[in-house]
């Protein structure tokens, strides 16, 4: 017959305590930040529900400024946003969804008469406004 030597009747042949049956939460975390990580950089594109064909150029410059967008589809109908405007109040409608903003972006496809996007660059800059065009690098180089 054998004896224990640990002095609580247990006939364990192990020396130490129980094993710990915890859940190991290290990989969970670094999944959830690589998910975050992936949504922050992606969320902006989302922001841009309007499919618009931009023109490839050459070069375009990259940025990372946060401007409120004027998009002209092919029908030359204006959106700030989702949202469709008036040419003649767009404006005024960015001055009080973006106050303090003196920049704009425009993204206009590639099939839209010149005539809708002169006018609204124009009405942008009658408003103080500065614009940056929106652009496609070309692939084909």
């Amino acid at each position: 017959m054998a004896f224990s030597s640990l002095g609580n009747g247990s006939r364990s042949r192990r020396a130490g305590p129980a094993p710990l049956a915890e859940i190991n939460v290290t990989p969970f975390v670094d999944v959830v930040l690589v998910l975050l990580i992936i949504f922050m950089l992606t969320a902006h594109v989302m922001e841009y529900g309007l499919e618009v064909d931009v023109p490839k150029t050459r070069t375009v410059k990259t940025s990372t400024k946060e401007l409120p967008v004027v998009t002209i589809n092919k029908t030359g109908a204006i959106y700030l946003g989702k949202e469709e405007v008036n040419i003649h109040q767009l404006g005024e409608v960015i001055h009080q969804r973006y106050s303090g903003q003196e920049a704009v972006y425009v993204r206009a496809d590639r099939e839209t008469p010149y005539d809708p996007i002169a006018q609204v660059i124009s009405e942008l800059g009658d408003a103080k406004f500065t614009v940056s065009l929106v652009t496609q690098p070309d692939d084909r180089h």
